[in-house]
């Protein structure tokens, strides 16, 4: 007897539930190789898919907070069990996890979810249009329809797949770069004059948005009835978050529940100049057609702050990389732009009693407390380490009161160290520290005393506890400040629940990680945004910090308008974060055309 249950318009309601991966390898005929996979699940139960549902899909083993909706592309009743297949495009981190299961791994599923394509009539003849991974979806749907009830066209930059299943009357191919059926974009194919020819009832579709929009302009002026499936970022996947809405003369739908199919007439699309033809970027460049080859180069990924150069924007940070040498058996920390000292104080200092690492979702908490060795001791023995390596070496500069930075300060002027980095943002000490940061008067008095005493390029690393912030940061650039690091740990509470008490002495601890990562952002959002303000010749870099862990994340600070970043708590998840960061960055600069880092610096402010 059969369990499934259907709503008053026929589709299944979905169930959270687990399922067995059976299959999962790369899909032969897309190109590149390897960028897209076919994930088979066995899903126990009877509750099998309409054509035009998805699945959210979470890997049991996972990195990843939220689970990814894809759209199925076959699903077959195998004894007591359903068996769905997927087509998955490997985008991002999501879909790279899914993409690397193996047979008998279990992955968290809901659904299945979604509205579904409506039947054509009895006897007519329909149009499906699939592009690129857009093809799974239409693809299944054709597959329910009869043989050569229907025509299809699929188009994609290279390559082709997730065509086996179709039985169609004509089958158009289009291709980017020629390598199948017909050279050129989805227009090449689909035209006024095949919707007249075909005597179409209606047109499904499925693809990136130009290509949606061509499909719905050409089908409307032909009077033929057309739906689109539509893709948005899901959090649920059940119509409850609100955070996958598509704009449609209706007002706002939810992309999850209200479709993913949709009528064309109530969609707006936003005006998309020249889809089809290769256009300049911002910066009046050409993008290579498809198929022609982008000229080589070596992005410059240097920066040069006040007269230092840093060959690239990746600095091991303050409190997270020792003073570089320990690292030197792990990886070649020669190829990182800078290493940041630990936190020196004029005299030596043993750190915070009790606990002092606390892990936590996506971060961790430290209460260290500034243990280090002590500025003379520095000088005389790491130091002269440091300045053998190949990174601009960076001494952070901290102390209890003004008289000890001063003192300090005057102690590193007389040495080698290149540029000095002004600590007024340690949430873990008593005195000195983050006090120093929260407002304009004092930070901006402790910049100008250290100015005075040196002449080394001065950054000063502030913390995100400020009140206001910006204000602090102008106040020090005012003072003197050649850059501005930010942000520091924000602070935290931990509390221990077997026992009862704060896990540490200090009850509040600094805490930092990639969690913290889109609020620091913001502020280096913000911060530069004030900056750019300024006269000129008052303006200064900013140095990012705060929760990066990748490439993506480098890129994403520069493009908030850094001009260099710092790594700390990823190197201690993972020791070559940093590397990787520098070779990803590099080759996301050649796949862009970006030649060097004052491209794209800035690009949203």
């Amino acid at each position: 007897m059969s369990n499934e249950i259907f709503d008053c318009n026929g589709i299944p309601y979905p169930e959270f539930t687990r399922g067995t991966v059976t299959y999962c390898d790369k899909l032969n005929g897309a190109i590149p190789e390897g960028s897209v996979y076919c994930l088979k699940l066995s899903i126990k139960g009877e509750r099998k898919p309409v054509p035009g549902q998805f699945y959210m899909l979470h890997p049991v083993k996972s990195d990843c907070l939220l689970a990814r909706p894809i759209s199925v592309f076959h699903s077959e009743q195998k004894g007591n069990s359903v068996e769905v297949t997927f087509l998955i495009l490997v985008k991002g981190t999501g879909t790279v996890e899914l993409c690397s299961l193996k047979v008998n791994d279990e992955i968290k599923v809901l659904g299945p979810l979604g509205n579904i394509f409506p039947r054509p009539a009895d006897g007519k003849k329909v149009l499906i249009v699939g592009g690129g991974i857009g093809v799974a979806p239409v693809a299944g749907f054709a597959e329910s329809l009869p043989a050569n009830s229907y025509d299809f066209v699929a188009a994609f930059k290279s390559g082709s797949y997730g065509l086996e299943n179709l039985k169609a009357e004509k089958l158009l191919i289009t291709t980017d770069d020629g390598s199948v059926g017909i050279k050129g974009m989805v227009s090449a194919a689909l035209t006024e004059d095949l919707m007249k020819e075909g005597n179409y009832a209606a047109v499904y579709a499925c693809g990136p948005s130009p290509m949606l929009n061509y499909v719905k302009q050409v089908s409307e002026k032909c009077g033929v009835q057309c739906w689109l499936s539509m893709e948005a970022r899901m959090a649920c996947g059940m119509g409850v978050c609100l955070g996958c809405t598509i704009e449609t003369s209706e007002g706002l739908k939810r992309c999850c529940k209200d479709g993913p199919v949709f009528d064309s007439k109530i969609l707006t699309f936003p005006q998309f100049k020249n889809s089809f033809v290769s256009k300049p970027n911002r910066w009046g460049s050409m993008v290579a057609k498809p198929g022609e080859p982008q000229k080589e180069f070596t992005p410059d990924l240097s920066f040069d702050f006040k007269g230092v150069r840093f060959e690239n924007p990746l600095i091991g940070s303050s409190g997270t990389f020792g003073f570089g040498v320990e690292y030197e058996s792990v990886f070649d920390v020669n190829r990182l732009g800078g290493i940041s000292s630990k936190g020196l104080t004029l005299e030596p200092r043993q750190g915070n009693e009790g606990v002092r690492i606390w892990e936590v979702p996506s971060g961790v908490m430290n209460s260290i407390g500034l243990n280090n060795p002590g500025i003379p001791h520095f000088i005389e023995n790491e130091l002269p380490e440091m300045l053998k390596l190949k990174p601009v070496t960076i001494a952070n500069l901290s102390g209890s009161t003004t008289e000890s930075y001063v003192e300090g300060a005057k102690l590193l002027d007389k040495t080698d160290v290149p540029v000095i980095e002004l600590n007024i943002s340690c949430p873990n000490v008593a005195a000195g520290g983050a006090s120093f940061g929260m407002t304009c008067q004092s930070a901006g008095a402790i910049t100008k005393a250290i100015r005075e005493v040196t002449k080394k390029p001065l950054m000063v690393k502030l913390t995100p506890q400020a009140p206001a912030l910006n204000e602090v940061a102008l106040a020090c650039i005012e003072a003197g400040a050649d850059g501005i690091s930010l942000c520091n740990s924000f602070q935290g509470v931990a509390i221990d629940i077997e026992k009862g008490v704060p896990v540490f002495d200090k009850i509040k601890a600094g805490f930092g990680g990639p969690a913290v990562r889109p609020i620091a952002v913001r502020l280096v959002y913000e911060l530069c945004q004030e900056i750019k303000k300024l006269p000129k010749e008052k303006q200064v870099p900013v140095i990012a910090i705060g929760g990066i862990e990748k490439w993506q994340d480098v890129v994403e600070f520069i493009m908030a308008g850094a001009s260099l970043c710092q790594v700390g708590t990823a190197t201690f998840a993972n020791p070559l974060a940093m590397i990787e960061c520098i070779d990803g960055l590099s080759a996301f600069m050649k796949r862009k055309g970006y030649k060097n880092l004052e491209e794209m610096r800035g690009i949203i402010l």
